[in-house]
């Protein structure tokens, strides 16, 4: 059925007539259709518009007034906090003075009366736990404040000196269920001693947003606080509060908007206070607004729909009366050729044009995917897929119609430093700019010479080269001009290898293999260079010597923390290297090994690294210098390990003298409890904090002495031998060398001190 759809459609659409009446009635139903569209969102905005203005005012200045009473709120906390008998409450000896606290009864009592805003007040001196307010007035403790689990909020001030939060109201209270409460920091020399509470009174702090002073449409005011909690809430009708948090979500940074909840349009307007960082959120039901504007715009679409049957109708009359001597000759077609039913032959004078058309697509495509094929055919007999001899001649000469039997070259372009080209550029970025490697060489070899281009992954790019006439540079020149190119254009280097000049196809391999070990040669010669194989095919090595054991002497001295000595062994075994000039695969070998040997020392360390990195595209000195990092990263690591031992052991014997300082111990008890000797205690401690271990257990012994003897009034003798000493007047002398006083003069100083400041 579906298929009769398809073709009765084809056929339809394939007479003019019929195109030009679907053209008309569509373009008709379009019109009507954005006619219609335009008409009900312009009166849908008209109406919004003129909707929005106002309850937008009137939330702005119910805003203002809510924060101006805020901050008439406000003041009275600040008046409260400076009030000189708040002052003694929170720093005078005796806080529960009858006259002190009925001094602030009556000033919080006032308070209370003079603002329409304000239920009550609570004083809470942190240090102390203790309260005073309006009605409850003195408690000593939170355990006897019914109303204390609020004093948390000091946890939650930052940087700000005032907050505004709803809380719950314990039972027995009085007031059971959730207060509006305003919190005031009271800081005494910029120290944080108490807190003002000033619990509000909600109904005349929001009375303003009666819904029914605003309009008669259905209405809802929210305030939300700034965790998006709902403050308060009020509605001429019944809607759900959850809303409000949608509404939040849905505007985010605008301040109106439309919002379609449970199948219902509300026109919403909000506002964010920057004094409280509240939300004030109106909501208005636009449906009996809209009510008439839908009205029209759905009579409209059927109109619209009516105008497309018409049109459709037009067509299938056009098609019934002018197709049937088509589908006579589609039938006698069908007939001849034996071929199902193909809704394009109804068009008759395409079917010539067709055929020549796909002719020349074919044709197209093989002429844009030999090119490929050709790549992919490098690539196989570089990679030993194509191996036999037949099967390479056969597949040469169907994708290479046009090479001769001129000599060939093969050359491959490598990336140097690929692994820092691969963390540079982007990884959807590598094909592309290998691609444009590609490119720049093969605009440079063109027109007097054949090239082919293969990606071999990586950093390797192969090329094929073949001369087309005696006016061909050597490919030498030609790939040195490539690889200035590449650096001056793309920003990187690449290092190129040219094989000795081939004529038999089968020995493309060979070619190919020896182009790559030409560039491994960059080890010695350096970066963006052409190294042709015919330079280093006679190269000949000197009998290199072992170098096992000079590695793990670098090993040994990373191990010891001494930086320098691995460094100048490093160094000494690279000098070796470089004179060896051993072939670019052994020496890399073995250079590979030396890196895993380090690496496999940092796994016991801080550092782990994601993947071996590479070094077959690096300089012998860029790999030196990956080697000397190494080496001195792991020196140093070792040797902050070994400082950190020390630290330990130090702060294990300051641990023990600060947990038994009122015992007779000395150096040797302390050195014990480290677990180390005596004499590498002290070399230890006088190392890490320059300091004796005597003088430090005499200095913690003082200051302990020092604090009881300002607060309590134990006998001299006494305090002596709670410090650890025996005698009286050892602990004097001592007391004497470190404070410049006896102790029974310093405690005298020390009373005398406090009296004058409580004065």
């Amino acid at each position: 059925m579906t298929r009769w759809i398809q073709e009765r459609l084809k056929l339809s659409l394939a007479h003019t007539q019929a195109r030009l009446a679907l053209v008309l009635t569509v373009s008709v139903f379009l019109i009507i259709l954005a006619v219609s569209m335009t008409s009900y969102y312009t009166s849908k905005s008209v109406l919004q518009e003129e909707l929005s203005v106002p309850q937008h005012q009137m939330l702005q200045l119910h805003k203002n007034a809510i924060e101006e009473a805020i901050r008439e709120i406000d003041q009275v906390a600040v008046q409260i906090a400076i009030n000189s008998n708040i002052y003694k409450f929170l720093t005078g000896p005796e806080q529960n003075s009858y006259a002190n606290v009925s001094a602030i009864y009556q000033m919080l009592s006032t308070r209370v009366a003079n603002s329409p805003y304000i239920k009550s007040i609570y004083v809470y001196d942190i240090a102390r736990g203790s309260f005073v307010s309006i009605p409850q007035g003195y408690s000593s403790s939170k355990l006897t404040f019914p109303d204390s689990e609020w004093i948390g909020v000091a946890g939650e001030f930052g940087d700000d000196v005032t907050l505004i939060k709803k809380r719950e109201v314990p039972e027995g209270t009085g007031n059971k269920g959730s207060e509006l409460t305003l919190f005031r920091k009271i800081l005494i020399q910029g120290r944080f001693k108490g807190m003002i509470a000033v619990n509000l009174k909600e109904e005349e702090l929001f009375g303003k947003l009666d819904p029914m002073a605003f309009s008669n449409v259905d209405s809802t005011r929210y305030i939300i606080d700034r965790n998006g909690e709902v403050l308060y809430s009020v509605s001429n009708y019944d809607f759900d509060q959850k809303a409000a948090g949608q509404v939040l979500a849905s505007l985010r940074e605008n301040e109106r908007g439309d919002l379609t909840f449970r199948d219902r349009k509300l026109l919403v307007n909000q506002l964010e206070s920057s004094l409280t960082g509240w939300h004030y959120v109106s909501i208005v039901s636009q449906d009996s607004l809209l009510a008439k504007s839908k009205k029209i715009r759905n009579a409209t679409l059927w109109v619209s729909v009516a105008a497309l049957a018409v049109g459709a109708l037009t067509i299938f009359y056009i098609n019934k009366a002018a197709f049937r001597p088509v589908r006579r000759l589609r039938r006698l077609f069908n007939a001849y050729g034996g071929k199902p039913k193909d809704a394009e032959r109804a068009d008759l004078e395409k079917l010539a044009g067709e055929v020549l058309s796909h002719h020349a697509h074919l044709s197209q495509l093989v002429r844009e995917t030999l090119p490929e094929a050709a790549s992919k055919y490098l690539f196989d007999v570089y990679s030993g897929q194509i191996a036999g001899r037949r099967d390479i001649r056969e597949k040469w000469g169907r994708f290479f119609p046009n090479w001769t039997e001129v000599p060939y070259y093969a050359a491959v372009l490598s990336i140097d430093d690929y692994d820092a080209w691969s963390r540079r550029f982007q990884g959807s970025d590598h094909s592309l700019l290998k691609f444009a490697i590609a490119n720049i060489t093969a605009e440079l070899f063109e027109p007097f010479w054949r090239i082919v281009c293969a990606d071999f992954g990586g950093d390797r790019t192969a090329l094929l080269l073949q001369p087309r006439d005696e006016r061909a540079e050597p490919p030498q020149a030609v790939l040195a001009q490539a690889v200035d190119t590449v650096s001056r254009l793309l920003k990187f280097t690449v290092t190129a290898g040219v094989s000795m000049p081939r004529t038999d196809v089968e020995q493309i391999r060979q070619a190919l293999l020896e182009a790559e070990n030409a560039a491994t040669y960059r080890l010695y010669r350096g970066y963006g260079q052409v190294v042709p194989f015919q330079e280093i095919s006679g190269h000949e090595t000197l009998d290199a010597r072992p170098r096992e054991a000079e590695l793990e002497e670098l090993a040994a001295a990373a191990e010891t923390g001494d930086e320098m000595r691995s460094l100048e062994l490093l160094e000494r075994w690279m000098q070796g290297v470089r004179n060896d000039y051993g072939y670019p695969s052994v020496t890399l070998a073995f250079l590979h090994t030396a890196l895993e040997r380090l690496d496999g020392m940092e796994t016991d360390c801080e550092t782990e690294r994601d993947s071996p990195e590479r070094l077959d595209t690096l300089t012998l000195d860029d790999i030196e210098a990956k080697l000397r990092k190494r080496a001195a990263d792991l020196a140093g690591h070792y040797r902050r390990q070994a400082e950190s031992k020390d630290f330990v052991l130090c702060r294990r014997m300051i641990e023990y003298m600060k947990q038994h300082y009122g015992e007779p111990i000395g150096v040797p008890e302390i050195a014990d409890a480290a677990g180390v000797s005596s004499s590498l205690a002290s070399q230890l401690f006088k190392q890490e904090t320059n300091e004796t271990i005597y003088n430090y257990l005499t200095l913690l012994r003082m200051e302990r002495a020092s604090e009881m003897l300002r607060k309590t009034d134990r006998k001299i003798s006494e305090v002596a031998q709670l410090v650890g000493y025996q005698h009286e007047n050892s602990f004097i002398r001592s007391f004497r060398k470190f404070k410049d006083v006896t102790p029974g003069k310093y405690r005298d100083m020390m009373k005398t001190r406090i009296e004058a400041t409580l004065e």
